[in-house]
């Protein structure tokens, strides 16, 4: 008990020391990102809502029509949202090792700091991209366009950021993992591009789960953690309803779950890092 005291005091130390380290990090991915753009971190906010334009406009009279969803851009703009954080998150972490092993060949950095600082430079962007996501709201519940009227302003929408806390830590455990793998395996790059196309089609995103009759299919994407917190999202901003227990402790024992194996792979070869690169 006294080890795992001073293993959490330690680690907390060490963390409030770097925290500025961290903070300049997350600022300095948020600058390269956009460096030579014209309309710069305002493409957080344009981006997501031309992605929004596009599939809506692909997708609505088949996938929407058929799910009978109310307000299909909308529905599709929570589900894409969230989706397009996971994977761009995960994939700054996957290669952070190698984007900056000059430095860590050099100076002693606690090398959690690397995965987490590109992971929190797109939660960023998630949270201007939120406010592009409620003009879209606004726009189809005024204009009732797409069957706009359809939405209602609910108190639950206040609980947005509960699955969007849970996203995020399940996301910096998934990103613990890959920037490990990576290092000892560089075709995880390659495997994890093609398992986010995969993933993108396996969640409730363009389509509602109503539509699927399969009940092994159904099943399988009920056990997927990204559809638990997707949904979660959904039923506070979307449907306006409280977020359904079962699914919010699913979320959360995913979430804290990965966050934990992350964790332990993490500080089992952390070490070990820096003869690989």
């Amino acid at each position: 008990m006294k080890k795992t005291k001073n293993s959490e005091h330690t680690f907390w130390n060490t963390f409030n020391q770097y925290k500025s380290l961290l903070r300049e990090l997350t600022r300095k991915n948020l600058k390269l990102k956009y460096r030579d753009s014209v309309l710069g971190i305002f493409w957080s906010f344009v981006q997501p809502l031309l992605n929004m334009a596009v599939l809506s406009v692909v997708f609505s009279s088949i996938l929407g029509k058929r799910g009978n969803i109310a307000c299909y851009p909308v529905y599709l703009f929570t589900g894409r949202l969230l989706f397009e954080f996971f994977t761009t998150s995960t994939k700054a972490a996957l290669l952070s090792f190698r984007a900056n092993a000059p430095i860590i060949k050099k100076v002693y950095v606690p090398k959690y700091i690397y995965p987490l600082s590109s992971i929190l430079s797109t939660f960023v962007n998630l949270a201007i991209s939120l406010l592009c996501f409620v003009c879209v709201w606004i726009f189809f519940r005024l204009t009732g366009i797409s069957g706009g009227d359809s939405l209602t302003v609910s108190g639950y929408a206040l609980l947005f950021f509960i699955p969007l806390l849970l996203l995020l830590i399940f996301t910096t455990g998934v990103g613990l993992i890959l920037s490990v793998f990576q290092v000892y395996f560089r075709d995880i790059k390659y495997i994890w591009d093609v398992f986010c196309t995969l993933l993108f089609y396996a969640v409730p995103i363009i389509y509602s789960i109503d539509t699927i009759t399969s009940k092994w299919t159904r099943m399988l994407i009920e056990i997927n953690p990204i559809y638990h917190i997707m949904e979660l999202f959904r039923q506070c901003v979307y449907y306006g309803k409280p977020m359904d227990l079962d699914l919010l402790l699913g979320a959360s024992a995913w979430a804290f779950g990965t966050l934990l194996l992350g964790v332990f792979i993490f500080n089992k070869k952390s070490d070990d890092l820096i003869f690989h690169m």
